[in-house]
């Protein structure tokens, strides 16, 4: 069943299939939760606020409309509303990216050296993006990590789809500049090679 399907369904009265909505996304969204919070050392919260995620969603999936937005686009929206607003209350505004979900993925042709030195450059990466405003954060993890289009991070940011191209423009180039001094003239994506979530 697609997700339109299961949100008719679902609607209509089979609340049970929710279920099936929740795992399709659980694992994402979690991770997303878990990237906002980590700065703020509120990580442990990351399990309640998916939770509370799903559940406001569940409340409001009969408003939800498909013209409006993909499920997952409203579910994203509604994952960094919800983060943004306990960040509110922890007077922690600060969002970066969880460390521990990008480690880059162990390569059987790459000699140990090249190994370590991959990964000593993913923490500098993270780090880089760490340093970015908030919102060209987001996009740019909903974009180099997520994989979403620029329509939909666009919906989930409540930001036009040229003011999330800027964004992004600005987040890149501010990752390059940081991160010119340690790799030189590399190009704009290079530094997030082997950092996708898998």
């Amino acid at each position: 069943m697609t997700d339109s399907q299961l949100i008719r369904e679902i609607k209509d009265g089979n609340v049970d299939l929710y279920s099936e909505l929740m795992s399709r996304y659980q694992r994402k969204i979690m991770a997303f939760i878990f990237h906002m919070l980590k700065s703020s050392k509120l990580e442990l919260l990351a399990e309640d606020l998916c939770s509370e995620t799903f559940y406001k969603a569940y409340r409001s999936l009969h408003s939800f409309r498909e013209m409006d937005a993909s499920f997952s686009t409203w579910l994203y929206t509604i994952a960094r509303n919800t983060v943004l607003s306990e960040l509110r209350k922890s007077k922690a505004a600060n969002v970066s990216l969880d460390e521990a979900g990008f480690e880059p993925l162990a390569s059987p042709d790459l000699a140990p050296e090249q190994q370590l030195l991959r990964n000593e450059r993913m923490t500098m990466v993270r780090d880089a993006i760490n340093n970015l405003p908030e919102k060209q954060r987001s996009a740019l993890i909903l974009r180099e990590y997520d994989q979403l289009d620029y329509q939909e991070i666009a919906s989930i940011l409540g930001q036009s789809v040229s003011s999330v191209k800027s964004l992004l423009f600005r987040a890149r180039a501010s990752v390059k500049t940081q991160l010119e001094p340690y790799f030189g003239g590399m190009t704009s994506m290079e530094p997030f090679e082997g950092m996708n979530i898998r």
